[in-house]
Formats: structure tokens, C-alpha cells, sequence
């Protein structure tokens, strides 16, 4: 258990997420156990986009995980891995539902990516999203959270897919837009790699109104109680709507530049919530705005 807990540090630290720096603020088990779901979400992840794998591999690493996650026992060839995560999961009172719904969002991805609406899309997004929102929610200690973890975990894969709509498209092929959207704005796929095509700044409103909506909706839907155990959350919702922000402000120039948030700008954010939410649950923030 000690090796796969270093290997999941070492996969959380090197993956350059924005969730390795939310993580700190969790407490130690619980960041522990987070850290193991996340190696988890990252290698499953890995197993549908790493290049150098054949088609038949990525499908049968994928079965083969979905089989260790439900037999409730050890099934042969599987990861070292998988009997730390069914120990969180257990641990945590998580159903495996949850897991094999973002297996099969990874699955999804090995069958040509194209959504012709925004249903098609928003359940992709559930599944490789805010399947994980939901299980980090209990792992964080979440109560009453499900709908938060969903809205924030769709908008936080929309901003993902505006800012790697061009990479997507050059890597793989992949175009998430829903192709319905793209048609009445009559942008056709992969326009948007080398210029801006006509019709994108129209495109691009439809999509950030809908992105807006679902960071709103998620801020209206985390119980007032759950604020200080979702900090972690919380942070990653700072963190990807500076990002979107900075992404709308621009325009969503994404044939010209990659958007990142900078690390020392993530930390500053991270720290913000952080002491936000703890002046909140505290109830200083409210006793030294009314001079008490």
C-alpha cells in the first residue's frame, strides 16, 4: 500500500494539474485517498489518449479495469492500483457506478470524438467530469453536494474543451463543439486550428453563456454548511474560471496561443479561497464587516 500510494503521489505531482495544488488543503487522509483516485482518473485517462498504444490495448486496459471495479474482489492482471482504490471507495462509501461511468467517458474517446448536440456532449461531460465531482465530493466529506459537483464538473470540462479545441482537433481528430452549434454558425471542424473562422466569435458566446451558467449554478447549489469541506473544490473552481475568464476576455484565440493560469497565480488563488472560506465558516468575515 506504501508503493502505491508513492506512485499515485508521484503521478498526482507530475501531472501538472491544477488539482495537485487544491489537494494541500485537504486533510492528510483524505488527501491521500484523493490522491489514489486521482492516479486512477489519470491513468484511465492516459489508457484512451497516450500515443504508442494500439486501438485493441486501450479498449482491453479499460475492460480490465472495469472488471476489477466490479467483481468487489481481485480479478487477475489488474493494477496494483485498483485494490487502493477499492479501499477509498469503501472507505469513503463510494459506488463503483461512479468509476466505471468515467471508464466508459474514456471509452467514449476511442470511437472518434463527435457530438452532434449538447445533450450528446453534457453526458460525455458527466461522465468524464462530473462522475469525478461526485466521487471527490464524498471523499472531501461533501453532504447534500451532488448537484454542485455536477454543474462544476461540466463547466470545468467545457473550459477544458475551449482551451484544447485546436490541439484536439490537430492531435486526433477530436472535435467536442457540438457539431449542431457549429453548423448554425457555419463553422466547419478544424477551422479554428490555423485562423478564426466566420461565424466563431458567435460560436464561442453560445458556449461561454453556457460555461457561465454552469459556474453559476454550481456556486447557488453548494450548501452554505459543505463550503469549508469543498475548499478543495472551491479551488478548482477559482483556478478554471480565471482561466475561462481569460480565455472570453480574449476572444478564445486558440489558433494563436495556449491559455495557461501561471503557477504563482494559482497559488495566490488557492490561498484566497482557502482564507476566504475559513474567515466564512468562522463567521469573522461577517463580525469585522459590521465592526463587531
Amino acid at each position: 500500500m506504501d508503493e502505491t500510494l508513492a506512485a499515485a503521489e508521484a503521478i498526482t505531482a507530475g501531472s501538472g494539474s491544477n488539482l495537485a495544488i487544491a489537494l494541500r488543503v485537504l486533510p492528510v487522509g483524505r488527501r491521500q485517498d484523493m490522491r489514489i483516485f486521482y492516479a486512477f482518473c489519470r491513468v484511465v485517462d492516459d489508457l484512451a489518449d497516450e500515443p504508442g498504444l494500439s486501438k485493441e490495448t486501450r479498449r482491453a486496459g479499460l475492460r480490465l479495469w472495469r472488471e476489477a471495479l466490479t467483481a468487489g474482489t481481485a480479478v487477475s492482471g489488474e493494477p496494483s492500483l485498483a485494490v487502493a482504490l477499492r479501499e477509498v471507495f469503501a472507505r469513503r462509501e463510494v459506488s463503483f457506478e461512479l468509476a466505471c461511468e468515467i471508464v466508459h467517458g474514456c471509452e467514449m474517446d476511442l470511437a472518434g470524438v463527435r457530438y452532434r448536440t449538447w445533450d450528446e456532449l453534457r453526458q460525455y461531460c458527466y461522465r468524464v467530469a462530473s462522475a469525478v465531482g461526485l466521487v471527490s465530493a464524498r471523499i472531501f466529506g461533501g453532504v447534500g453536494c451532488d448537484r454542485y459537483a455536477e454543474d462544476l464538473g461540466l463547466a470545468l470540462q467545457l473550459t477544458n474543451i475551449l482551451r484544447d479545441s485546436a490541439e484536439d482537433f490537430s492531435v486526433s481528430g477530436r472535435v467536442y463543439l457540438p457539431l449542431e452549434e457549429m453548423e448554425a454558425f457555419g463553422v466547419k471542424p478544424g477551422e479554428w486550428v490555423t485562423r478564426e473562422p466566420r461565424g466563431w466569435a458567435d460560436l464561442m458566446r453560445l458556449q461561454a453563456n453556457r460555461t457561465r451558467e454552469l459556474y453559476s449554478a454550481a456556486v447557488h447549489s453548494l450548501p452554505e454548511s459543505q463550503r469549508r469541506g469543498m475548499v478543495a473544490a472551491e479551488i478548482m473552481r477559482a483556478v478554471y474560471g480565471r482561466l475561462f475568464d481569460d480565455m472570453a476576455m480574449d476572444g478564445f484565440r486558440v489558433w494563436e496561443r495556449r491559455y495557461r493560469v501561471g503557477r504563482m497565480q494559482k497559488i495566490w488563488l488557492a490561498a484566497s479561497v482557502f482564507v476566504g472560506t475559513c474567515l466564512s465558516s468562522s463567521g469573522l468575515s461577517a463580525r469585522i464587516r459590521t465592526g463587531l
